[in-house]
């Protein structure tokens, strides 16, 4: 296998303003991003408040808004 010079951090379609679901916490409900910076994601979560998410380990799901 050929030695890696990528970065650590894969590329994110992800932005601030964008919703998101955690793979693992279904639980929490639809989040939206706060910011962004290297791997770490705040994310405001409907039914969990504010989580720090490390982008390296979760891979957030993109969401769409639920229609009225």
């Amino acid at each position: 296998m050929p030695p890696f010079h990528g970065s650590l951090t894969p590329p994110c379609p992800l932005s601030p303003g964008d919703f998101v679901r955690h793979p693992g916490r279904p639980d929490w409900g639809l989040g939206q991003i706060q910011s962004m910076i290297g791997a770490r994601i705040t994310v405001n979560f409907e039914n969990a408040g504010k989580q720090f998410i490390d982008g390296n380990v979760i891979e957030l799901e993109p969401a769409e808004l639920p229609r009225p």
